[in-house]
């Protein structure tokens, strides 16, 4: 049972990891671009117009899809609650597979909506 309660707790990492994240980069970008913290692309790195819509895009896109992966993997546990940890884990491995990759395809869009609103040289269309 314990094994069953340390899975819960990793597979709701991710989730809860991208609706703080999200949050905080919605709502408190970096004050200058670096390569360190916040999301860092080419693109989102040309001037402060585009570092500031990445980070306001792509935080609003991770908060939400945090908050819609949180409910459907806490609802997987519950059937495996008695069942074996070989189950348990491969089923939490899955699950965390699918979390990374979701977290991965996200940036998928948010450079589509700085292609869309900047020009190749980072000033807005």
């Amino acid at each position: 049972m314990w094994f069953w309660w340390f899975m819960l707790i990793c597979d709701l990492l991710t989730p809860i990891v991208m609706v703080v994240g999200g949050r905080m980069m919605w709502k408190h970008c970096p004050k200058h671009i670096n390569g360190m913290l916040g999301y860092r692309t080419t693109r989102s790195m040309k001037n402060m117009d585009t570092w500031k819509f990445a980070h306001d895009y792509c935080g609003k896109l991770w908060w939400k899809i945090g908050w819609l992966m949180m409910i459907p993997s806490a609802l997987i546990h519950i059937p495996l609650y008695h069942s074996d940890e070989s189950t348990i884990g491969v089923a939490g491995g899955i699950l965390v597979t699918i979390q990374c990759i979701i977290l991965i395809v996200s940036i998928y869009p948010t450079e589509k909506a700085l292609q869309k609103h900047f020009n190749d040289n980072g000033t807005r269309r």
